[in-house]
C-alpha cells in the first residue's frame, strides 16, 4: 500500500543516486513521482502506481512526491506536503515525509511549494535541469508549471543524457531485484496453474481473469497488467473477456503478478478447454513450443535478441513448411518477412519494475541501444533487439497466430505468395493463436529461467487439465 516502508536498505538507494549523478557534469535531476489518477471524480481514484524511475532511485510508494538530485552539491531532496487532518481521516496516518525519506537515505525534505523557485533559480544560473519523458498528462502539466514552459515544450525537452544513464542502471538487475522478480514469477506460475485447472466448457473468460487476479492479490501482490484471458488467442492483446468457453477451443492466458515492491512477472500459457489437446491442436502447439525452445537455447551474453527472434521465426517457418502451409526455403521466407503472417510480433521484451521495462524512456534506446529499428511488418514490433548482457531480464514469447483478416489481405494482395500454399493455409484460417511465455535472467554463462517451472509440454499441461 502507499506509504509502506522502502523495500531495500537505504544504502542501495544512495548508491543508485550517486552512480546517476556521477554520470552528469552538472545541474539538477528532476524525478517526479506519480499522483493519484481519478476515475470519475477527484477522490475516486484508480489503484496507485508509482513512477518506476522515482521508485528505483527514491524507493517511496506514495503519491505527490518529487525527487531532486543536485549534481553539483551531490545531495538529494524529496519534495512533498505533509498530510492534513482531513487526509488522515480518509486515508490514515503516515510518518512524516522526513521520516520516510530517511528510509531511503535522504536527509533533506522540502514542501512542494518550494520546487518551482528552486528550478527557476537553477535555470537563471544556466544550470541544466534533467528530466525523463513524461507519459501521463498530469506529469506534463506539472513539469510545465514548475519549469514555466508551455506543455508542448516538455516532451522535446527531456534529457537524452539522463535517459541513457537511467537505462544503463535499470537494465542490469541487482541480486535484490532478482529476488523480487523470482517472487513475482513464482506467484505468476500459480495464477497460470489455477487457470489450467479451472477452465471448463460453459465458463466465461471473465471468471478465469477474476480468479488469476484473486490469486495475485491473495498472495500479497497485484497484477502487473490487466490479464489477457481469451479463446481468441489470435488477437495479440485481447482484453475482451466476455466470451463463453466451448469444447474444442484453445484458451490463451497472458498474465503476471506484481509484488508490493513493484517488480513484475509476465507469463503466457495456451491450453485446451477440453481435458486433452486434439491432434490438430497438438500439432500446432508442438510447433510453437519448438520455436520457444529454439529461442531459449540462443540466450547468452553477446547474442543479440534480434538473433533470438530470427531463430524462433525460422523454427516457425520450418514447421509451417513441413505441414505444407508454407513452401520454399524457410530461411529465405524469414529473410523476406513471410513468417510474419503467423508471427507478427517480437520474441520478447525487457522486464523489471515495468512489465515492459522502461518502455516510457524510448524503445529505440531501451531495446535497440539507439540503433534504428526495422520498419518491416513484424520485425518493427520487436521491442528488444540489442546485444544481451549479464543482468538483463527479458521474456521469451514467440507465438503462432492465424489472423483471418491478415490472411485474407495477404492472399488478396498476393503478398509473399511464393512462400504460401493458400489452399492449405485456408484449412487453418480459424485456428486461433498459441504462445508460451517465460521470463529469463541473462547470466555470465547463459540464461536462468526465473521462478518455478510453469507447465509447458503437452503432458504437463494435460496433467493439470485432468478431470
Amino acid at each position: 500500500m502507499p506509504g509502506t516502508p522502502a523495500l531495500f536498505d537505504p544504502s542501495i538507494y544512495e548508491a543508485r543516486r550517486i552512480r546517476l549523478l556521477m554520470g552528469l557534469a552538472d545541474g539538477l535531476v528532476l524525478l517526479p513521482g506519480n499522483a493519484d489518477s481519478p476515475m470519475t471524480f477527484r477522490d475516486n481514484v484508480h489503484p496507485f502506481r508509482q513512477d518506476s524511475s522515482f521508485r528505483y532511485f527514491f524507493g517511496l510508494d506514495q503519491p505527490d512526491l518529487v525527487g531532486v538530485i543536485d549534481v553539483d552539491e551531490e545531495e538529494a531532496t524529496i519534495f512533498g506536503d505533509e498530510l492534513t487532518l482531513d487526509d488522515i481521516v480518509w486515508t490514515g496516518y503516515l510518518p512524516t515525509i522526513a521520516d520516510r525519506a530517511k528510509q531511503v537515505g535522504v536527509e533533506k525534505t522540502r514542501p512542494l511549494a518550494d520546487l518551482p523557485k528552486l528550478l527557476q533559480e537553477a535555470h537563471a544560473q544556466g544550470r541544466p535541469i534533467h528530466y525523463l519523458p513524461p507519459y501521463r498528462d498530469a506529469q506534463t502539466l506539472g513539469l510545465a508549471r514548475w519549469l514555466d514552459r508551455a506543455p508542448s515544450e516538455i516532451a522535446p525537452g527531456a534529457s537524452l543524457e539522463l535517459i541513457l544513464l537511467v537505462i544503463s542502471q535499470r537494465a542490469i538487475k541487482s541480486p535484490q531485484e532478482i529476488e523480487e522478480l523470482e517472487k513475482a514469477v513464482d506467484l505468476s506460475v500459480d495464477m497460470h496453474v489455477a487457470a489450467m485447472r479451472m477452465a471448463r466448457p460453459g465458463m466465461k473468460e471473465s471468471e478465469i481473469a477474476a480468479e488469476v487476479t484473486r490469486i495475485a492479490m491473495a498472495g500479497g501482490a497485484g497484477i502487473s497488467f490487466p490479464p489477457i484471458a481469451t479463446i481468441h488467442g489470435e488477437i495479440l492483446h485481447n482484453h475482451d473477456d466476455s466470451h463463453t468457453l466451448s469444447g474444442g477451443d484453445l484458451f490463451l492466458l497472458d498474465a503476471g503478478a506484481m509484488t508490493r515492491s513493484g517488480y513484475c512477472g509476465d507469463l503466457s500459457s495456451t491450453f485446451p478447454v477440453d481435458a486433452r489437446f486434439t491432434e490438430r491442436q497438438a500439432t500446432m502447439y508442438e510447433l510453437s513450443l519448438a520455436a520457444h525452445e529454439d529461442a531459449v537455447r540462443m540466450l547468452q551474453p553477446g547474442v543479440t535478441n534480434l538473433q533470438v527472434h530470427l531463430a524462433a521465426a525460422e523454427a516457425i517457418a520450418e514447421g509451417m513448411t513441413a505441414l505444407g502451409i508454407m513452401k520454399g526455403d524457410p530461411e529465405e521466407a524469414v529473410a523476406a518477412g513471410a513468417h510474419a503472417l503467423f508471427f507478427p510480433c517480437g520474441v520478447g521484451h525487457m522486464m523489471g519494475l515495468d512489465v515492459h521495462d522502461m518502455e516510457s524512456l524510448g524503445e529505440v534506446y531501451v531495446g535497440w541501444n539507439g540503433q534504428p529499428k526495422s520498419t518491416e511488418f513484424g520485425l518493427k514490433s520487436l521491442r528488444l533487439g540489442r546485444q544481451l548482457e549479464p543482468g538483463f531480464v527479458l521474456t521469451i514469447e514467440p507465438g503462432i497466430y492465424f489472423i483471418p483478416q491478415l490472411i485474407d489481405r495477404w492472399r488478396a494482395e498476393k503478398k509473399h505468395e511464393a512462400f504460401f500454399d493458400w489452399d492449405e493455409l485456408g484449412k487453418w484460417r480459424d485456428f486461433g493463436g498459441i504462445r508460451n511465455e517465460e521470463d529469463f535472467l541473462i547470466t555470465g554463462e547463459g540464461a536462468h529461467r526465473l521462478g518455478k517451472p510453469k507447465p509447458k509440454t503437452i503432458a504437463e499441461v494435460e496433467a493439470r487439465r485432468g478431470r
